[in-house]
């Protein structure tokens, strides 16, 4: 009596039959890993940038605060009581400004 493994291995299993699923499931990779993030990077570059002085942001670690310097790569954040924190850019989780004028207007 032979294995199935002797079997398969002297009937030749195609190679396709190998390379397809792994395709496959590289293609449901990207769809569901690779591209969520790379569109989530490309937004948060977007939002950084729109910010300047004036507009108020919430950091990543919850900080509220107005925006009153940038530099290059940091902005200095202005907190209730005048106290001034440096932030860098990449800790900015959301611009207050735009959301506060979202939740104001009414939907139809």
């Amino acid at each position: 009596m032979t294995s199935p493994v002797i079997l398969q291995a002297a009937g030749g299993s195609s190679l396709y039959s190998t390379i397809i699923p792994m395709v496959l499931i590289m293609i449901v990779f990207y769809f569901f890993m690779i591209r969520p993030q790379v569109k989530k990077a490309k937004d948060h570059k977007k939002l950084v940038e729109g910010l300047g002085i004036g507009d108020k942001i919430v950091t990543t670690a919850g900080i509220h605060g107005k925006i009153v310097g940038a530099n290059d790569t940091t902005f200095l954040i202005e907190v209730e009581g005048g106290t001034k924190i440096r932030f860098d850019k990449s800790a900015v989780s959301l611009d207050a400004t735009k959301a506060a004028t979202t939740a104001a207007t009414p939907k139809a």
